[in-house]
């Protein structure tokens, strides 16, 4: 009851209103942000939303470790914790790791056919993942992204990419994605900005006004925020 009251109350769902409902299911979305300024822990943030509402999330990440990336939930999962005054946490915590897989690749071995893998044995093991993330993806290919796309579309999944940029400042997908600029159907940039980290939308699926999406991220925590 209370992890229901909890997403009802989360900035996600304020998120979700700016892009017109969310990403939605069979779209990728893109969260592109400068090194370090928090992509991952924003991805991260999202999974756990989530997993407390009893959806599976498949994590992939490249280029990482297994711990790395589990470190990554709980130091997010306490700052939640702690600022929402979560009760029984160690409870809270248990049943929404239960949502959730991880798995690693090398960039240089990782496609599309490496993902339709890790998928199929999920279902084997009674799981089927309703978001997909794919942290590092700044080493794939316009290609990869295309397929990924395709994948989402065919099996009704939200796919989120973490793409790392050189710069703070966004613009747009690295220039070695910017051929694949059309499939994506959210597009989020993360930019520091007075005292914050700002979320922007590039894109936002067909609609020609990007509205605002009211979010920031906490520069302490990282955590999503009203903005």
């Amino acid at each position: 009851m209370y992890r229901d009251y909890l997403t009802a109350r989360s900035p996600v769902r304020l998120l979700e209103k700016g892009l017109h409902g969310g990403l939605g299911t069979g779209n990728l979305g893109v969260v592109l942000a400068g090194h370090g300024v928090g992509k991952s822990s924003f991805l991260v943030g999202l999974a756990l939303d989530e997993m407390l509402r009893d959806r599976h999330v498949l994590h992939v990440a490249l280029d990482e470790s297994v711990e790395h990336v589990r470190a990554y939930y709980e130091t997010v999962f306490d700052d939640l914790a702690a600022q929402s005054q979560l009760e029984d946490a160690a409870t809270v915590h248990a049943e929404a790791s239960r949502n959730r897989s991880i798995r690693v690749y090398g960039s240089e071995g990782f496609h599309v056919g490496k993902l339709r893998e890790a998928l199929e044995l999920e279902q084997e093991t009674g799981t089927k993942p309703a978001v997909v993330i794919v942290d590092g993806a700044e080493r794939l290919a316009a290609t990869d992204v295309k397929a990924l796309r395709e994948l989402a579309s065919e099996t009704g999944l939200e796919l989120w990419l973490g793409v790392a940029c050189k710069d703070e400042k966004v613009d747009g997908l690295p220039e070695r994605l910017a051929a694949s600029a059309e499939h994506p159907s959210v597009i989020l940039a993360l930019e520091p900005r007075d005292g914050a980290v700002a979320l922007r939308a590039i894109r936002d699926h067909d609609n020609p006004d990007v509205s605002a999406l009211h979010v920031a991220l906490d520069p302490r925590t990282l955590l999503l925020v009203r903005n």
